[in-house]
């Protein structure tokens, strides 16, 4: 039997709160997108889930699974605060990591109309541009849709994230041996210690992410 729809009130309500504990573990709504049949998944909203930057670093290498030196603190610290906060919702937590299979994020962030596809093919995001990361999502019980937006990069005439990179990597797709090798070299460190040139270069969202921020991710692509 499908459970009772809440009324406009209580939806308000519940993601007023789930909203306040997304913000005090350093989390964010990076956009919504329906539930649709082919998606295999019960709930009626899902929620993607990103860091509220800068304040989201702090947070996160305060906690217990960053210093307990145990192997992907990230990936544990995203578990445990979302599984709560969904458990909390009535709803249930989904990962972008823990595959095969994965889930198809890259499609829930561009069908929830507030992520776009770059110039040069990675995600941009309205607020995080093209830092725009995802710890997880959230499946919701209730229907919300944000509201769509225009691409940032429709007006951005310069659109320097093409010329950014030191090794041209992005001349013809995305060439991930030469980006690496590069950062391999001590050439490479700039991009190593501060984060992508190119997703630096983005003017949505510039100076967010802390350079530690960047580096642990840095590490972990390589």
């Amino acid at each position: 039997m499908r459970a009772c729809r809440p009324d406009g009130h209580a939806v308000d309500k519940a993601q007023s709160q789930l909203l306040e504990a997304l913000k005090a573990v350093g989390l964010q709504n990076m956009g919504t997108c329906r539930v649709e049949p082919n998606d295999g998944l019960v709930g009626q909203t899902i929620m993607l889930i990103g860091p509220d930057e800068p304040r989201f670093w702090d947070i996160f290498t305060a906690s217990e699974h960053y210093n307990d030196g145990e192997p992907n603190p990230l990936d544990r610290w995203s578990v445990a605060v979302l599984d709560s906060i969904a458990k909390a919702a009535n709803g249930h937590a989904i990962y972008p990591f823990g595959g095969p299979p994965y889930h198809p994020f890259h499609s829930w962030a561009l069908r929830s109309g507030q992520s776009w596809s770059s110039p040069i093919g990675f995600l941009v995001h309205r607020t995080a541009g093209l830092f725009a990361s995802y710890r997880g999502a959230l499946l919701l019980p209730w229907e919300t849709q944000g509201r769509l937006m225009t691409s940032p990069c429709m007006t951005c005439t310069d659109q320097p994230c093409r010329s950014a990179c030191p090794v041209d990597a992005f001349s013809d797709g995305y060439a991930v041996d030469t980006c690496k090798s590069y950062l391999h070299s001590p050439e490479g460190q700039n991009c190593m210690t501060q984060g992508c040139a190119a997703r630096r270069a983005c003017p949505v969202g510039q100076g967010l992410r802390q350079p530690a921020q960047a580096a642990f991710h840095m590490e972990a692509f390589l």
